[in-house]
């Protein structure tokens, strides 16, 4: 019917059916746009895939501690079950690396690498396959990913030893309680020698001498915690970097032990040149 003001009003049963099929309506449509389970996996696996691959670009990713360098701060030996360690990047990309912080870098020289050997299978198909779950961080990436810890960074001097057997940066001692040594000190005995015989650096675990060595400005000098089990920057002296490590290869600072699960914990930076 109408009423005085000339629209139609519905009333009575009409009434009530008009009022009930907008929202049925509004279901069936819902209904029909419902997908079942399986057809919306193959979206989800990609909305996942794509976000663990800008964490790994933009953020951080895993590494395995391949050797026992730094031990006590990580473990890891060949045949055991070394640390993993989450790596993140954020920090140096609004700053840069200091004296303390623990670092994963890529081999910056042939010195560095020339024992690495790849990671990837040599069959072609397989290749491409780790090649593309290391893109989202499910796979170790094709290079020689080394830890260490920052001692100097670009601008200082750094060497080896004051009397009681310290490493000094910029003629101060520094205080290194995460350091530990296997042998005592002896005063003149070198870490390292260069040799043409030997193409590279003779190296004495037993000594610990070495330098005075400039850090250049974009570089740091690392060294392994684990002192006489470590070819870190004094093992390189001789190459274009005089052992030091530009700021570039630097893949990220760690900051948490993920596995085992008996040493999950920080890895936590220690500035030896704080006192």
């Amino acid at each position: 019917m109408a009423d005085e003001s000339g629209s139609v009003t519905v009333s009575g049963a009409d009434g009530e059916r008009a009022r009930n099929a907008g929202p049925r309506r509004a279901r069936a449509k819902k209904a029909k746009k419902q997908r079942p389970f399986w057809q919306e996996l193959p979206i989800l696996i990609v909305i996942a895939a794509v976000i663990a691959a800008l964490v790994v670009t933009f953020i951080g990713r895993p590494y395995v501690i391949p050797s026992q360098s730094m031990e006590p701060t990580l473990h890891g030996c060949a045949g055991c079950t070394g640390d993993r360690i989450y790596v993140e990047k954020i920090s140096y990309d609004f700053g840069d690396p200091k004296p303390g912080d623990v670092v994963v870098f890529v081999g910056p020289s042939n010195s560095w690498n020339k024992a690495y050997r790849s990671n990837r299978s040599g069959n072609v198909v397989v290749r491409g396959i780790q090649n593309f779950f290391s893109f989202f961080g499910l796979v170790p990436p094709d290079e020689n990913d080394l830890v260490k810890r920052v001692i100097a960074v670009g601008g200082q001097t750094v060497q080896c030893c004051d009397a009681q057997g310290r490493v000094l940066v910029d003629g101060k001692p520094l205080d290194e309680p995460y350091a530990r040594y296997l042998y005592p000190y002896q005063p003149g005995l070198a870490y390292g020698v260069k040799s043409a015989a030997a193409s590279g650096v003779l190296i004495n675990p037993a000594g610990r001498e070495f330098g005075p060595i400039k850090v250049p400005d974009g570089n740091i000098w690392v060294m392994g915690d684990n002192r006489n089990e470590s070819a870190d920057s004094r093992a390189h002296i001789d190459d274009e970097f005089s052992g030091t490590v530009p700021v570039d290869d630097i893949r990220g600072k760690a900051v948490f032990k993920i596995w085992p699960p008996g040493r999950i914990g920080p890895v936590r930076s220690q500035n030896p040149q704080s006192h």
